[in-house]
């Protein structure tokens, strides 16, 4: 636990023991006056000496007290608030020049102010000419990457993303799990990618491995940016909309192919006509040189459409775009795709890679799962993969007898209606090389449905992902601790910290008061995000009353048609991800977003400004956010306070002006911090808000 240095006594505290004193020794005067006066009976200037005699302590105390206080006690307190503006904000201004006995201190105090700008301005001048060329190849590079239509991220060895393109912001648009200093694996939560992820060579040779986002799936190619602390490059593809599109065209040539076909076979079978016809009546030259020509041509064109029909069939075999994919993975999602149905699939044995065209496979099993489960009389399958010699076997298997093969030779001429120009279940068994065919197991009880697919070279299992932690952003965030170390011990310059605030019907939250507007900034790398804020009206279910529409300005009709609580508390969860939070008197913010069976758990770490103000200046007088901005010198544009984002980015700025103080006192990590705003929390500050 940090330990709190001293500081002066408060204001207070000092002018109340200073009265206290003065009164006590004027009326301890007074009486032993009364008394000597009684005792004494001296008269005329006798007895006006002895009445000042016995006052005079009180009064000399009084006297001393107010010279203290003006000459020595307030400019120190002023000292000490231009000191704490010059830490946090060296530019500011200076309002409390020395006075009083330290009046002598202005000229050294100005020769310090001086000399640290100079210094400040050397550092900035010197920090900018390093990075204008990094930062003009870093511009370029990112220019670069956002023209380009293939979807790219980019993350460090802690799997954070450090760059992602506007073609991969399009691809997952409006996921929470997509932003900078956010983990790979709330974007991806896939084992497998994890597992490609830990092997890939140092080389920058690529890996590929088809993932499951949802109703789609992603080709992605994985590389290791050579000379690099480890980060990798992923570029992704969506094979769904791939499939639409490549597939389509293919299908389209394919639906060609037989008219061509036929034409040429009616065009050889006229030509062999016409020969027999001039054989039985023989024509002239030039008719039987044009014979010779459509017969020639004929056979030429019904060659030339063999051969392309068969690099047709090539190309719908080739397995181009079976890639691997974790047989897990695969269950997983057609596990989902039947959830509605109370269709349970329960994974046996072991797992393994193997590679496949995902859509197409998805759809074949689709068209699979309601024959097998009408046949097996129940809503419960198992699947199970087992290894063959350069084959992986799927098998689908159930509780009864094996399928006929009457059965399997109807399922195969059927059309994948979900696939574009509806290819039939063969085509696809013959795109992945395999067949169909059922066999009953050795205890005579199951039976199974098997499929030979193409195996993956790979057939370790993936590794087991790491738990999330904490988010951050921008190429600085290879630089930060690593994600499994405690998050107490990270420095406060490294948190991903959602500074937030709340506007609401009333103060009374306890007695029905709820939230109108939800705000909230994020703070990655010590640097406020200016386009990274989340900013959300809340439909409070009752009228706001005038007195709070007076503060923040929201009426009825500001937020008709806004979410409810209820759906705004998730959303804002999603926001914060693994931050730290912040606010300014949190308690009240905190109370506002956890209301009495709202659902959503803020568990995270929180930082409150108006507890660390308190414990860093405790003998100075307002902690409140208009009191610090003021104190600090921070700028805002006239009419953002009062909004839950305008608050909320003012006290992303207060944090940011405490830090320096904070570290000046030693106070560098998270659970330094919070300890310190700890020993605030029993003191009360009657200007705060």
């Amino acid at each position: 636990m940090a330990r709190r240095s001293k500081s002066l006594p408060r204001r207070q505290r000092l002018i109340g023991l200073w009265l206290l004193l003065s009164g006590v020794s004027v009326f301890g005067g007074l009486l032993f006056a009364l008394w000597l006066d009684g005792l004494a009976g001296l008269t005329g200037m006798a007895r006006v000496w002895l009445w000042l005699g016995c006052l005079s302590g009180g009064g000399t105390i009084f006297l001393v007290g107010l010279l203290l206080e003006r000459q020595l006690f307030t400019p120190l307190r002023h000292l000490q608030v231009q000191l704490a503006r010059l830490v946090a904000k060296p530019d500011a201004r200076q309002d409390y020049p020395p006075e009083g006995w330290l009046k002598g201190l202005g000229p050294d105090l100005m020769r310090v102010r001086e000399a640290w700008r100079a210094d400040r301005e050397r550092l900035a001048t010197a920090h900018a000419e390093g990075a204008l060329s990094a930062t003009r190849v870093r511009q370029e590079l990112e220019t670069l990457l956002q023209v380009l239509d293939t979807p790219l991220l980019l993350c460090d060895h802690h799997r954070r993303l450090l760059l992602f393109n506007q073609a991969a912001e399009t691809l997952f648009e409006d996921h929470p799990g997509l932003g900078l200093g956010k983990r790979l694996d709330a974007l991806l939560p896939i084992a497998s990618l994890e597992d490609a992820l830990g092997e890939l060579p140092d080389d920058g040779a690529p890996r590929e491995i088809l993932v499951p986002c949802g109703e789609r799936w992603l080709h992605a190619v994985l590389r290791r940016v050579p000379h690099s602390h480890q980060e990798t490059l992923l570029t992704l593809t969506d094979t769904t909309a791939a499939w639409s599109s490549e597939m389509g065209a293919r299908a389209q040539l394919a639906e060609m192919l037989p008219p061509l076909r036929r034409h040429s076979a009616s065009l050889c079978s006229a030509a062999d006509a016409l020969i027999g016809v001039r054989a039985d009546a023989p024509t002239d030259a030039l008719g039987q040189r044009l014979e010779a020509v459509i017969d020639e041509e004929g056979r030429a064109l019904a060659h030339q459409l063999e051969q392309m029909g068969r690099v047709m069939e090539e190309m719908h075999r080739q397995g181009e775009r079976l890639v691997p994919l974790w047989s897990n993975d695969l269950w997983a999602s057609l596990a989902a795709r039947h959830a509605r149905r109370d269709v349970e699939i329960t994974p046996i044995g072991m797992p393994a890679w193997l590679k496949a065209d995902a859509p197409a496979l998805l759809a074949l099993l689709d068209s699979l799962l309601p024959r097998l489960l009408r046949h097996a009389g129940r809503e419960a399958l198992e699947g199970e993969v087992c290894l063959g010699n350069r084959r992986v076997y799927l098998d689908l298997i159930w509780l009864g007898d094996v399928l006929g093969e009457s059965q399997l030779a109807a399922w195969r001429g059927e059309r994948l209606d979900a696939l574009p120009f509806a290819p039939r279940v063969a085509d696809v068994l013959r795109q992945h090389g395999s067949d169909a065919w059922s066999l009953a197991d050795d205890d005579g009880r199951h039976a199974r449905l098997r499929l030979p697919l193409p195996a993956a070279d790979r057939v370790a299992p993936p590794r087991p992902r790491t738990p999330p932690r904490p988010e951050f952003h921008d190429f600085g965030i290879a630089d930060m601790p690593p994600p499994d170390a405690e998050l107490a011990a990270r420095p406060l310059r490294t948190l991903d910290v959602v500074a937030f605030d709340t506007e609401t019907t009333g103060l009374e939250l306890r007695r029905g008061d709820t939230v109108v507007s939800i705000g909230a900034c994020r703070i990655v790398n010590a640097r406020l995000l200016a386009d990274e804020a989340f900013d959300l009206r809340v439909d409070p279910e009752r009228p706001i009353p005038p007195a709070s529409t007076a503060i923040h300005g929201l009426t009825d009709d500001d937020v008709a048609g806004a979410p409810p609580l209820a759906v705004a508390l998730p959303r804002f969860r999603d926001y914060i991800g693994e931050a730290v939070i912040l606010a300014h008197n949190a308690a009240f913010d905190l109370l506002a977003i956890q209301p009495p069976g709202g659902g959503v758990e803020f568990d995270m770490p929180v930082l409150d400004t108006l507890l660390l103000s308190r414990a860093l200046d405790e003998s100075l007088d307002g902690h409140d956010l208009d009191s610090l901005a003021d104190r600090y010198d921070l700028s805002f544009p006239p009419g953002t306070r009062h909004t839950a984002l305008g608050d909320a980015r003012v006290t992303a700025e207060l944090w940011l002006a405490l830090l320096p103080r904070l570290e000046a006192r030693g106070i560098e990590t998270l659970e330094q911090a919070l300890a310190l705003q700890a020993s605030a929390f029993d003191r009360e500050d009657a200007y705060a808000s």
